[in-house]
This record gives structure tokens, sequence and C-alpha cells, in this order.
């Protein structure tokens, strides 16, 4: 154990070390993190792992905490206007995906269909843990940042059942009816969502009474409510998947107290989860295998991205009126990470024949494909001109020290592209109740005059009666949309 302790831990340490080279050079940390298992593996420091179902677990266990990460920290009002075309995007965008990357594969590698198929659902999936890194840094539109972060949030459940359906077909275990393939993926994805509603406003509510004033012990109970619904749903044979992160969505933007709390709890699991993954997935691959590869991933990989992801944008967005430059930046933010290696896994822990190479095609895939769309999506936002009217604006809430008396604070802190720059403090027009209590300024704290002017960089402690939050928040975030003239402005 001590020396299973020993390396876990240079390990977290050296890749937390690791981000600020990610963040520099403007590769995922991703990448990084596959390279130390790879140093680490049989090739490398010779430790030996070629688990592929320890490994599948585990990545499903990884996926829910990625996915209750990002729904617990995705406001409402941030996807709401992208729901319909980033639900279009993880279903019809899937399929369509499917059946190109299948056509490819079957006449272009003459694979067979069976096999095909397999490939096509593999690499369907975007990532979320990989979307959700890269949108930290990209500044865009919050329609456009919130279809990817929908899409990459749905999309991980219908591509889980298609894997799995279509590895039972090749290994001859499935019904081999396709009318009885779609209807069941259908129903499970229904119940799954069902089920993931129900669980997320439940046990919000449940927590909100019986956590008690405790913040680390109400976010442990948040977390645990988002497994909860992954494990109800797949015990009566529904989406796991879909149901967490739903019931996550659900969690996080419940008037719950200790959000500030629970959004740190949070990510620090969804940071150990991709980082225990993703080094777990390098333990598992075997670089002898990649060079027989490479060809097919960058053929596979050149279809995929040119070819697939493009149309899958058209077919999906096209009825919602999605101007071209939004479609050709959704087409090259399709980024595939842990969840497509993970799923290569299936096929053979389901026993299916022929499928070998799959692992070793789909991991050097990722890898050369990341560093082609990654480090250049901020480049493509600006080409695009997706980059500019975007409102940078971060809002925090600890409601742990006022429950009793009903009232909340927020600590808002004015970003580079905020408008409210520039706006005094009496101009905020903020509800009854509702006062601008410090702020922090370059290291110096004050208490602000109704005339005070804010500043870029500045950090604002809002305290707000419980009642009017909402109505606070949304006025801060207008504020920051439309400068002083928010609520007269048109949008």
């Amino acid at each position: 154990m001590s020396i299973a302790l020993l390396i876990g831990a240079a390990v977290l340490i050296i890749s937390i070390a690791a981000v600020r080279l990610s963040t520099r050079s403007g590769l995922p940390s991703l990448l990084l993190y596959l390279g130390f298992g790879l140093l680490l593996g049989n090739r490398g420091l010779g430790i030996d792992f070629s688990d592929e179902e320890l490994t599948q677990v585990l990545g499903y266990a990884a996926l829910v905490l990625i996915l209750t990460e990002g729904g617990v920290t995705t406001k409402w009002d941030s996807i709401r206007g992208a729901l319909a075309p980033a639900a279009a995007l993880a279903t019809v965008g899937v399929l369509v995906s499917i059946g190109v990357v299948a056509v490819a594969a079957r006449f272009v590698l003459d694979m067979s269909w069976n096999h095909a198929l397999l490939i096509g659902a593999i690499l369907a999936s975007t990532d979320a843990a990989a979307v959700f890194a890269v949108l930290r840094k990209v500044p865009l539109p919050r329609r456009v940042s919130g279809m990817l972060e929908a899409e990459s949030g749905f999309n991980d459940a219908p591509v889980v059942l298609l894997v799995t359906a279509f590895a039972a077909q090749t290994a001859r275990t499935g019904d081999g009816s396709w009318s009885g393939l779609a209807v069941t993926v259908i129903v499970e994805l229904i119940v799954g969502s069902l089920v993931g509603l129900a669980v997320g406003w439940l046990g919000g509510r449940l927590m909100a009474r019986v956590a008690g004033g405790s913040s680390a012990l109400f976010a442990i109970g948040v977390v645990a409510v988002s497994v909860l619904a992954y494990a109800a749903a797949d015990v009566v044979h529904a989406s796991g998947f879909i149901a967490c992160y739903l019931a996550s969505l659900v969690l996080g933007n419940m008037a719950l107290p200790h959000r500030a709390a629970v959004a740190g709890f949070a990510t620090a699991l969804g940071w150990l989860a991709q980082i225990g993954l993703f080094v777990l997935l390098g333990l598992l691959a075997d670089p002898a295998g990649f060079p027989s590869q490479i060809i097919p991933a960058i053929v596979l990989g050149l279809v995929l991205l040119l070819v697939a992801r493009p149309l899958s944008v058209f077919a999906s967005c096209a009825p919602f009126g999605l101007d071209w430059r939004t479609q050709a930046f959704l087409s090259w933010a399709g980024l595939r990470g842990a969840v497509p290696v993970v799923l290569a896994t299936v096929p053979v822990t389901a026993g299916a024949a022929g499928v070998e190479g799959i692992f070793d095609l789909v991991f050097v895939l990722v890898i050369i494909f990341t560093i082609v769309q990654a480090p250049t999506l901020p480049w493509v936002a600006h080409r695009l001109g997706l980059d500019r009217g975007h409102h940078s604006f971060d809002l925090a809430l600890e409601a742990t020290p006022f429950d009793d008396i009903g009232a909340h604070l927020l600590e808002v802190t004015v970003g580079p592209l905020s408008r409210i720059a520039g706006v005094q403090v009496y101009e905020l027009r903020l509800p009854q109740g509702a006062n601008v209590a410090l702020v922090v300024r370059d290291g110096t704290s004050f208490v602000p005059k109704e005339t005070t002017p804010l500043r870029r960089g500045d950090q604002l402690l809002v305290v707000t009666p419980a009642a009017v939050r909402t109505a606070v928040e949304k006025r801060l975030y207008a504020v920051s949309r439309d400068g002083r003239l928010a609520g007269w402005a048109t949008d």
C-alpha cells in the first residue's frame, strides 16, 4: 500500500503542477496525464496493467464524477437558450456522425459493418472533461458555450447505450433487431431522464432540510445524490449517465445553501477523476501497437473532423437558425477525450471478436486530433468573430454565515470585458434590500459610496435577502452585458 500511495501521490502532485504547463502551451492537460500513464506503464517504468474490465468500471465511475461537476457548475441561464440544439446534437448529431464514420471505416479501411458501426459509435461522443477544460480558457457567446456544455453532458448517455448494443451485436449476444435496439435506447434515455430529474429535485429538497449548517457535509450529500441518480437509473436498466447529469443540473440550479462549497467540492472531485482516468488509460495502453494504427487513425480522424462533425452540426442546428460562423466553430470544437478511449474497452469486455486493435486506434486518434484541435480553438473563435462581445463575469455565493437570518452573500468579480466597469454603485439599481457592502481593489478593501465607480478586476461583496437573490443575480448579469443602460436598452 505504501508504494501505491507513494506513486499515486507523486503522480497527483506532478499532474497539478502540469496544469501551468498546459495553460502556457495551450494543450489540454489530458495529454500530459496520458503521457504520465504511458511513462509509468509496461513500456516505461514497468508497471504492468492490462485489465480492460477494471478500466471500464473505474472509467464509468470517473465519468459520473465528471458529469456531476459539469451539471453542478452549469448555470441554467447559460444553457437554457441552447438546450434544444444541444439535445439535437446529442441525438441526431450522434446518429449522423456514426453513419458517416461507419461508411468511411467500411469502404476506406475495409472493415466489416459491425466493426465499422462500433468504431463510429465509439468516436461519436464529445468529451465533457476536454470541453469543460477548454471552455474555461476560450471567451465565447453564452449560447455557443452553453451548447457545447450541454451537448457534452447529454451525448455520453446515448453513445454508451449504442456502443454497448453494437458490441453485443458484434459478439453475437444481442437480439439482432435494429428496431428493438432503437426502442431500447429511446426508452432507456426517457426513463433515465425522468429518474435524474426526480432524484435531483427530491434529493436537493431533502439535503436542504437535513444537512444542517456544515457546508462540507452538504457538499458531500449533493454529490452523493448525483451518484444515487446514476445508480438508481442503472438498476432499473435506464441510462445512468443522463440521470446523473440531469440530477446534477437540477441540484446546481436549486436555491440551495453552500453553493460555493458544493461547486468547489464537485470541481475538486472532477479534477481528481480526470487525472486518475487519463493516467489509468495511459497505463492500459501499449505503445507497441500505436505505429500500425497511425494511418487508420488519421483517416478516420479527418473524416470525423472534416465530414462527420460538420454534417452532424448542420443536420442538428440548421433548423434552429444558427449562422454559419457558429456552425463552423461547433464543428471544430467537437473534442474527443477520455470517453471514446474508455468506450474502446467495451468490445473487449463484451467478448467481441476481431476488436484487438480498436483501443490503440482510438487512443492514437484522440492524441493526434486533440493536439490539432484544442490549441487552435481560441484562434478559430477569433477568426470567426465569436470572441467579441462576450462578457467576462464570475459570480460566487456562500450562504452559510447568513442562513439563520435569511440573507445571502454574493461575491462578484468584474472581469476584463464586463461592462460593469465604469458603472457607479447606485447605477447597478439592485433590488430593494440588496447592497454592495464591500469593494476589494488592488488588494485594498473599502466600503463604497453610492457614487463610487467600479473598475475591471474589482471584487464586490453584495449582501442580499434570500428572497431576492435570483433577481440580484439577473440584474448583475444584465449590467455586465449592457452596462448602465441595462433594462432600458434592447438586447
